[in-house]
């Protein structure tokens, strides 16, 4: 307060009960319990025979979603085995690419020795040389991979790759040539 009156900010105590005084009672704001039991009892009936039927799907959505991971699991482990197969399968052409590059590198000393080159390098690879044939001073060897995608699962894949001396052919063929 100021000597000349209560500041603007400030209510005398008086104002205070006054508005106090223009609430309404809490007790008159809302109804009386007593009368909202009956009408809570008159719901009770309905609601106890919600609960007293039985719920035939209670619970479904969490199957549902359980059995959808299931498939996405399978389907991802089936990926996986499909993957690891493609991978061994190029394993095995790149190891019979390479032999086949090695032993033509040795073509001209007889087919032991290329034979014998060819398959050091397969097995290099990871794979398992399975055949080597010298047709001239071409060399075709054929290499195989055993892979396991799954637990008790084997499969093999085999690749044959050609490899020799770059032969003529006719004029005008070749890079940047036509036929």
């Amino acid at each position: 307060m100021t000597a000349t009156g209560p500041a603007e900010h400030e209510r005398p105590p008086a104002a205070a009960s006054a508005r106090a005084a223009d609430r309404p009672a809490r007790a008159a704001d809302r109804p009386a319990r007593a009368a909202d039991r009956p009408a809570r009892a008159a719901d009770r009936p309905a609601r106890a025979a919600d609960r007293s039927r039985p719920a035939v799907d209670r619970g479904s959505a969490s199957l549902w979603v359980l059995a959808a991971g299931l498939v996405l699991v399978a389907a991802g482990i089936a990926g996986a085995a499909v993957g690891a197969a493609r991978v061994a399968g190029q394993q095995a052409k790149v190891a019979a690419d390479l032999g086949a590059l090695a032993g033509a590198a040795g073509a001209l000393d007889g087919a032991g020795p290329a034979c014998g080159r060819a398959g050091l390098i397969v097995e290099a690879n990871g794979a398992r040389p399975v055949s080597c044939i010298l047709d001239g001073l071409d060399v075709i060897v054929t290499a195989e991979m055993i892979v396991h995608p799954m637990p008790g699962l084997a499969r093999t894949t085999r690749a044959t790759a050609r490899a020799g001396p770059v032969r003529a052919g006719p004029v005008g063929a070749g890079p940047g040539g036509a036929w």
